[in-house]
């Protein structure tokens, strides 16, 4: 499906970016992996190459395409993956984490997404078109307890997925945005409430495949958990509903017990 194809991941040393890593090699894609340390041996099990990049610089996204490009090839997709996740301030409150949390998560979750497209789309309007795919969460759709600085981000993350589809369509770029619930990675390792949420802690493998169906009917949305997108219709038709339905949830769920504290 994707022979010869060249996908550049980021956040592809372990969790959902290199399972996505393996779909795209597993359907004859050349694949570039980078993270904060060159994956090698990722790469070398995928027969892809290794790259260092820091999301949080535009400098190093930058040199991570070309590259990526002068080693494999111009890319034809690219899979802005690498995320981070804090939690909230010591007592709960929403604003209570460090400025650095909150300005880190701004710069991994969305602006590493936007320095991509600054240097990405020019080239796919001359080569005739791209594919972009963003890795947001349930929460850019709906919310995470326990993190505010998440939820802000990837909501905006979603954002600029869906300005890139609208915006590109017509230069024959197509964009995509994960959005799952819980999934096995470093980001939720060891947290109960993801381990045993009642909507399953999915493999990157489900992901991986979810976001192949998606590409392969043109699908904005990959929705890895489907009652994701149950969830988003109940709150987009009764908002105070959903409000209160979440407060709920928050107040039966143990501090110790929330998700993100860790790098994806």
């Amino acid at each position: 499906m994707f022979s010869n194809k060249i996908v550049a991941i980021t956040g592809a040393a372990g969790g959902i970016g290199l399972g996505i890593a393996k779909m795209f090699a597993n359907n004859g894609a050349r694949v570039a992996l980078s993270d904060l340390k060159a994956p090698e041996a990722q790469a070398k099990e995928l027969g892809g190459k290794a790259y260092v990049c820091d999301v949080s610089s535009e400098a190093s996204v930058t040199s991570f395409i070309e590259a990526a490009e002068a080693d494999l090839g111009p890319i034809d997709i690219y899979i802005s993956n690498a995320g981070v996740g804090f939690g909230d301030g010591p007592n709960g409150e929403v604003a209570g984490g460090s400025n650095k949390s909150w300005e880190t998560s701004w710069q991994v979750n969305v602006m590493g997404s936007v320095y991509a497209v600054r240097d990405l789309v020019p080239k796919w309007i001359e080569r005739g078109g791209g594919r972009f795919v963003i890795t947001a969460s349930a929460a850019g759709l709906l919310n995470q307890i326990g993190s505010a600085s998440y939820s802000a981000t990837k909501h905006a993350a979603v954002g600029l997925a869906e300005a890139i589809a609208i915006a590109h369509r017509a230069d024959n770029i197509f964009a995509h945005c994960i959005c799952p619930q819980y999934v096995r990675s470093n980001m939720t390792k060891g947290q109960k409430f993801a381990e045993e949420s009642k909507d399953g802690l999915l493999e990157p493998s489900d992901v991986a495949a979810a976001l192949k169906n998606a590409i392969a009917n043109d699908e904005f949305l990959v929705l890895s958990h489907p009652v994701v997108g149950e969830y988003f219709k109940g709150k987009a038709s009764d908002y105070n509903r959903y409000i209160h339905g979440m407060a709920k949830l928050k107040s039966k769920i143990a501090a110790e017990d929330l998700p993100l504290q860790n790098q994806e």
